[in-house]
């Protein structure tokens, strides 16, 4: 059943980070050769400072547009308003908060560790996982 598959069983483990000095070129450059649409932020403690997503790519495109540059670190463009899950709660929780939400991927957290990412196309994968 759907309802007792947890976050942690369909999350991505392997993380790819960036740091509070990537420059945006090299982040949105790791975000596509990884396929993936945000990677957590970290500082140099390894504590989560914000999410650097496609949306925020999209800033970069159009000050690079009006600008005529493409500079600037991460910290510069990313969310830090950052909304995290638990990794033992259900994917169907998980399902809804998607539905209600803009937010297409979130970091997860086990006693207050970041463990994983988990995306919409993760709950996708749990759902033809049932059949």
């Amino acid at each position: 059943m759907l309802t007792k598959i947890t976050i942690a069983d369909y999350m991505a483990k392997h993380l790819i980070t960036l740091n509070e000095e990537t420059d945006v070129l090299t982040a949105i450059t790791k975000l596509l050769d990884h396929k993936i649409t945000s990677a957590p932020v970290l500082n140099e403690a390894g504590h989560l400072i914000g999410i650097f997503s496609e949306k925020d790519c999209m800033k970069v495109a159009l000050e690079t547009a009006y600008n005529k540059g493409l500079t600037g670190k991460v910290t510069e463009y990313m969310a830090t308003d950052t909304v995290t899950v638990n990794a033992d709660s259900s994917v169907v929780d998980l399902a809804e908060r998607f539905q209600n939400s803009s937010i297409r991927s979130y970091p997860v957290y086990e006693d207050n560790q970041l463990i994983g990412m988990i995306s919409r196309a993760d709950v996708l994968r749990a759902l033809v996982s049932i059949q």
